[in-house]
């Protein structure tokens, strides 16, 4: 039997889009309605991306913007560069917006991370820092972060799968789906 393709893997595996490549401060959105990245702003904390930033394709969190992701990498991508990851885990956490979960995912392609399945297998260091930059990185914009901690790879799954069906109810049109 023939390996089922990437794509049907979902949340096993999910293709990522990267907005925003590690050691960048600009902080890039995607406008979904233009189809095109924005510069939103320059971080004005003195701190980058200690990792590639972006979201998983088909998801819609409840802030109203796709699931945000982080990609454990060893070289930056580019923005509107889409990866297939794996999810690992997740940083829970709150900002101006409420509830914000960040689903942490390693490349499949990148042969010195593909083998991470679990948070655990991350080194610490890398966790804190991550944990570090989101702690931080509003500071000088006057716009608060509480960092609630880590979360295993199976509440991430539960995460992007709710996230897959607010994004599917969303695009269904009467008579079926879009």
């Amino acid at each position: 039997m023939a390996p089922r393709p990437l794509a049907e893997r979902f949340p096993e595996i999910v293709e990522l889009v990267v907005e925003i490549p590690r050691g960048s401060r600009n902080k890039y959105e995607y406008d979904e309605e233009a189809g095109v990245f924005r510069l939103d702003r320059v971080l004005a904390s003195a701190v980058h991306y200690n990792f590639d930033y972006g979201f998983v394709e088909g998801t819609r969190a409840a802030d109203g913007d796709h699931t945000d992701a982080l990609l454990i990498i060893d070289e930056p991508t580019f923005t509107g560069c889409h990866v297939w990851a794996r999810p690992i885990g997740g940083l829970e956490m709150r900002d101006e917006h409420g509830f914000d979960f960040k689903v942490l995912c390693v490349a499949l392609g990148d042969p010195h991370q593909g083998h991470i399945e679990r948070l655990d297998q991350v080194r610490p260091h890398r966790l804190v820092e991550i944990e570090h930059f989101f702690d931080t990185y509003k500071l000088l914009e006057e716009k608060e972060t509480e960092v609630l901690g880590w979360q295993v790879r199976e509440r991430a799954l539960e995460v992007l799968r709710n996230d897959r069906l607010a994004y599917e109810r969303e695009h269904e049109r009467p008579g079926g789906p879009a």
